[in-house]
């Protein structure tokens, strides 16, 4: 009876393991976005950020912007302050709340963290 526990808990971590193998690279939830789809939404922000460098146009490049420790307001750079950036404005920068759609602020965020 023992040794038919330790088969089934045997099992039970290959399965386990085999599943970890088959998700890794793989998006886990809904929130993860598309950075192929992200890079179209930010033609719109084009206008007034740079993608390729840190020069600033209107505002700052954002190339390498998530291997940054601060944003421009002083922020920690993570997903939840950059979304709140992109929706509510900050300094000169006005906010696009339901102008861009929550999907594709997932997939601008995919994109900007590809810089």
């Amino acid at each position: 009876m023992r040794s038919t526990v330790k088969i089934g808990i045997l099992v039970a971590a290959c399965i386990g393991l085999a599943v970890l193998v088959v998700t890794v690279g793989k998006p886990l939830s809904a929130k993860d976005g598309d950075a192929a789809k992200g890079k179209e939404v930010f033609e719109q922000c084009s206008v007034c950020h740079n993608a390729d460098s840190t020069e600033t146009k209107i505002g700052p490049g954002l190339k390498g912007l998530f291997m940054h420790p601060k944003l421009a307001n002083g922020k920690e750079v993570n997903e939840a302050n950059v979304r709140d950036i992109i929706t509510n404005g900050g300094s000169s920068m006005p906010g696009f709340g339901d102008q861009i759609s929550s999907d594709d602020k997932d997939n601008l965020i995919a994109y900007l963290k590809t810089l």
